[in-house]
């Protein structure tokens, strides 16, 4: 089976542009914001705040966005979303260009995109077996994977050098079209004939299906351990890289260097998603939840030896790793969950997945000025290899099966749209 067989549906190659160009302009913006911050107070507590807020508001309201998701058509709340960060990167490009950005406004403007975020990524996240076949999802999900690391590879290197050459505020700028063009791509985006998502008739209240989306998420132990597990990885991740890497690269490699850092981890995310499409174990989750363990690897580089060529060749190996977990985390996911809960479950997957990463990009900076950045690093490393080995203890995550799904109801109308 050809590993760009899902390309031949049209709704899946409109997904993908709208996605690739939201990821383009997604890997300048938070370069740019991060030097904006730095720039502004020089204060690694400040950028941790900003960028926290942003988290914070997703991790509130993305259940509602979970909810909203299987009741309403889902590029919809994509296209509405993208709009709504549209104006609001807008609104920070413009005050930052200007000269008038403080840190409260920033922060406010965040959250709201934060919110904006978070209505629209369960969709995001669960459109995609309405619009492949069952046999090819982990060809589409890699591929998916594949498209957005490569924006990254081209956006993370453009964005030091938007920043170095014309400022933070035009890298953010960047970001603010990318939305508006992802919400064209959106926009064309069309459900395959027979799919239509719940009314209010179907169902009683929006907390109704809250509690049936917690009920499926509750019921399968693997999937509440490994959401476990990386409430802690992407707290210490989040510190790391997004508010004291930038501390770091000032300090020691410049901000140039730190682009093609990011980079490096794209790049090996991109050859990632291409072995992912071949992987075929039958613990596909348990391989994928061991290849985490490579995160530790920038953390300890980034604290102990934040060299050029160490740092490019551990972002690598952990961009390459994080690949194999994310592409076999979602097969996992839409295998194993039923179509009609998916999104409800993907939302309860995002708030325990996330719901450390502010906290994380909130207590870096504080810590880091308590104990020092390299301890506070080496810190973070530890708790992600401590996290790999809890998930990897449970029995549920070794055991789970790699197999397709037995409905193709989904998967014999999105053949139908493709030949249109």
């Amino acid at each position: 089976m050809s590993v760009l067989a899902p390309l031949r549906h049209a709704p899946f190659r409109f997904l993908l542009a709208g996605r690739t160009v939201n990821s383009l302009g997604n890997a300048i913006a938070p370069v740019a914001l991060a030097f904006a911050v730095l720039d502004l107070t020089g204060s690694p507590s400040d950028l941790g705040l900003v960028v926290g807020a942003r988290m914070l508001a997703n991790v509130l309201f993305v259940l509602f966005g979970g909810a909203l998701a299987d009741r309403m058509p889902k590029h919809r709340l994509m296209v509405g979303s993208s709009i709504a960060a549209a104006v609001t990167q807008g609104a920070v490009a413009a005050l930052v260009l200007s000269g008038t950005a403080t840190i409260p406004l920033l922060i406010a403007l965040s959250a709201v995109n934060g919110i904006a975020g978070a209505l629209a990524l369960p969709a995001s996240a669960s459109i995609l077996p309405q619009l492949i076949p069952a046999e090819i999802r982990q060809q589409a999900i890699a591929l998916s994977r594949l498209s957005f690391n490569g924006a990254y590879i081209v956006g993370a290197p453009l964005g030091g050098v938007i920043v170095a050459s014309l400022g933070p505020g035009w890298g953010i700028g960047v970001d603010a079209v990318a939305f508006l063009l992802s919400a064209v791509a959106f926009a064309l985006l069309r459900l395959p004939t027979g799919i239509r998502p719940a009314s209010g008739a179907d169902r009683s209240s929006i907390f109704s299906d809250l509690r049936t989306g917690w009920s499926e998420f509750r019921s399968r132990t693997w999937l509440w351990v490994v959401v476990t597990g990386f409430a802690v990885i992407n707290a210490a991740l989040s510190g790391g890289m997004s508010v004291l890497g930038p501390v770091v690269a000032d300090d020691t490699v410049g901000r140039r260097a730190w682009g093609l850092v990011l980079a490096a981890q794209t790049v090996g995310m991109v050859l990632g998603a291409l072995v992912a499409m071949r992987v075929t174990v039958g613990r596909l989750l348990f391989f994928g939840v061991g290849c985490v363990a490579f995160e530790v690897f920038p953390m300890l580089a980034l604290g102990i030896a934040p060299h050029l060529g160490l740092l490019l060749a551990a972002a690598f190996l952990a961009g390459l790793a994080i690949e194999q977990f994310s592409v076999a985390w979602e097969t996992t996911m839409q295998e194993h969950v039923p179509a009609d809960r998916l999104a409800r479950v993907y939302s309860y997957d995002m708030v325990g997945s996330f719901v450390a990463i502010p906290v994380g990009q909130v207590a870096a900076g504080p810590i880091a000025q308590a104990v020092g950045v390299e301890p506070t690093l080496i810190g973070a490393a530890a708790l992600i290899g401590l996290a790999v080995a809890g998930m990897l203890a449970s029995r549920d995550v070794r055991n789970v099966r790699h197999r397709l799904p037995t409905s193709r109801q989904a998967a014999g109308a999105a053949m139908e749209e493709s030949t249109r």
